[in-house]
């Protein structure tokens, strides 16, 4: 991987830095900022004098006194706002604040809370960064990028807001995901944050209370679409390009229909990839291989069951074909073993109202009679599990109570150890909660969840509750590609990544039930991913790097937040 520009190549690499900034200037800097850790001698030579109080802080005293300050706040909303401060600040500090206290912050950071931050970011916001696009922009995107505070961006995350966790249109308050994803980026696996940019494809809303909410931020415009939005969308990639070729792009929170139809668009003309796609089906994949091999059973003898055929349900059933056919099952088997349910019923082939996506996966209707399913009117979720009996079955319909306890009970006849996997989110909106699930199968079910849930206790054992939360994924998919300057983001990568993950579940935290590792194991499992992606990249002639130095590459690329000593550059003559 190329240096960065100076002085962040010092600094993320933990050398003495050459400064040319001084007194407030300095002070007002997110990324050189070190508050009161400025020593005696730094003071001196950049103006900072009489600026700090008197003591000289050091950055494990100031994460001391960080943690407190979130701590006194008991709201998770005015906790979130207070961590933004502090990145806003300084970005070292909170970068370290971050990466020592993972399991703690991550709620906060990102899910649940960042939806609530998303809610009512008109309201909350302080200072924003990165980029905000609108129609009105289209002919000077490249001058946008140009004005953004970094000269060598090579990570983008940016979305539509149309689809907000499972909240829906949020307009501009949807900027909050893509902040908080690099925020994840930086503090999962070290990007350093100068290599990465936020970017809000501000289209307008059909989100009537934004619309009328006088102080709402955003474009204040019906949303945009058909012809128009994908002309934008296109100048901003061509933007991206123009001014940062080989720049990785993900796409986040993109509703259904553009979701896949921009991921197919652009996957083989520029390195990107879609979190709710692919880091989601790599994820689920996960768990359903760490599963699978905790109950030493084999993938051809699974019957797959996928409540949603949104974004997240369709990319879940690409990878998971992907993943079927290495371990040699054939499409007819394929076909047999992996089925859909959406919000009209059983996916199979004589429902006219099939989009192409859908009628990808669609059971063949001859498969459908011969488990007894009768298709004149179609079967509903219920019904399926009855006649299918899926050994596994994973949730993505954003609808609370979709696996009752007549379909969970349903499922428990049939499979003696179910693996059940209801990822919806936020918390409110999951398909089932955990400890229902274990009442209603005596205990025997593997769960796994979107939002985090604490364990369970059923019958005197303790339960697990493993979290199938893309950041085990995406920060190491999107490291992965950047140190291996890969043009592209295959299957095989996003799998790869998979079957790192599933590698990293321990045998104890399966004992328990777990089908994920901890959260504070993230650093660690994004390092491995990472490796596993760019190798792959590398063998795929997707990769630009060489194969016998990628672990060394990984490293230097993963930032540790410390600070550095600073030089002032000297004037000239």
């Amino acid at each position: 991987m190329r240096p960065l520009p100076p002085p962040y190549d010092a600094i993320a690499t933990g050398q003495p830095a050459l400064i040319d900034l001084g007194g407030p200037t300095l002070l007002s800097n997110r990324l050189l900022n070190k508050d009161a850790a400025f020593t005696i001698e730094e003071r001196e030579s950049f103006g900072l004098h009489g600026l700090l109080p008197d003591r000289v802080m050091t950055l494990e005293e100031q994460v001391q006194l960080e943690l407190e300050h979130l701590h006194r706040k008991e709201d998770p909303l005015e906790r979130y706002i207070g961590a933004a401060a502090l990145q806003d600040r300084n970005a070292t500090l909170f970068y370290r604040v971050l990466a020592e206290n993972l399991e703690e912050l991550l709620p906060i950071v990102y899910t649940p809370t960042v939806g609530r931050a998303c809610q009512e970011y008109s309201h909350i916001v302080r200072r924003t960064r990165g980029a905000w696009i609108t129609p009105a922009d289209i002919d000077r995107i490249p001058e946008i990028l140009r004005n953004t505070p970094f000269p060598d961006v090579r990570l983008i995350v940016v979305t539509d807001n149309e689809r907000i966790l499972g909240l829906g249109d949020l307009g501009a308050g949807g900027m909050a995901i893509p902040t908080g994803k690099l925020a994840l980026y930086t503090g999962a696996c070290g990007i350093y944050p100068a290599l990465t940019l936020p970017v809000s494809l501000d289209v307008g809303t059909d989100n009537p209370a934004l619309l009328d909410d006088p102080l709402y931020v955003g474009y204040r415009h019906p949303r945009l679409r058909g012809a128009e939005y994908d002309a934008l969308v296109d100048a901003f990639v061509a933007a991206v390009g123009e001014v940062w070729p080989g720049c990785v792009i993900q796409w986040e929170d993109f509703k259904h229909y553009n979701a896949l139809r921009i991921l197919d668009r652009y996957r083989d003309r520029v390195p990107s990839f879609n979190d709710d796609v692919q880091g989601t089906s790599a994820t689920v994949v996960a768990g359903v291989l760490a599963g699978l091999r905790h109950l030493h059973r084999p993938m051809r003898a699974q019957r797959i069951l996928l409540a949603g055929a949104g974004a997240a349900g369709i990319g879940i059933a690409r990878l998971l074909r992907t993943a079927m056919r290495e371990a040699g099952l054939s499409a007819d088997e394929i076909a047999r073993g992996l089925v859909l349910v959406d919000s009209r019923g059983l996916v199979h082939a004589g429902r006219p109202d099939l989009d192409a996506t859908k009628a990808d996966f669609a059971l063949p209707d001859e498969e459908a009679a011969a488990i007894g399913l009768e298709l004149d009117t179609t079967p509903q979720l219920l019904s399926v599990v009855e006649a299918y009996g899926p050994t596994v079955m994973v949730g993505t319909t954003g609808l609370a109570g979709t696996f009752s306890g007549d379909v969970i009970r349903a499922m428990a006849e049939r499979c003696d150890r179910p693996i059940i996997m209801p990822l919806s989110n936020p918390t409110a909106n999951t398909e089932a909660r955990p400890a229902d699930i274990l009442a209603w199968t005596d205990g025997r079910a593997l769960v796994a969840t979107g939002s985090p849930f604490p364990p369970v206790n059923h019958a005197g054992v303790l339960h697990e509750i493993g979290q199938a939360n893309n950041v085990f994924v995406f920060p190491g998919l999107g490291l992965g590609a950047i140190v291996s300057e890969a043009t592209g983001i295959s299957d095989a990568m996003v799998l790869a990544a998979a079957r790192t993950l599933a590698d990293a579940v321990t045998p104890d935290r399966l004992a328990v039930g777990a089908l994920y590792p901890r959260v504070s194991a993230l650093r660690e499992v994004s390092r491995a991913v990472a490796i596993a992606v760019a190798r792959e990249a590398v063998d795929s002639g997707l990769g630009c790097c060489g194969h016998e130095t990628i672990e060394a590459d990984v490293d230097a690329a993963m930032w540790w937040p410390v600070y550095v000593p600073y030089r002032r550059v000297a004037e000239p003559a």
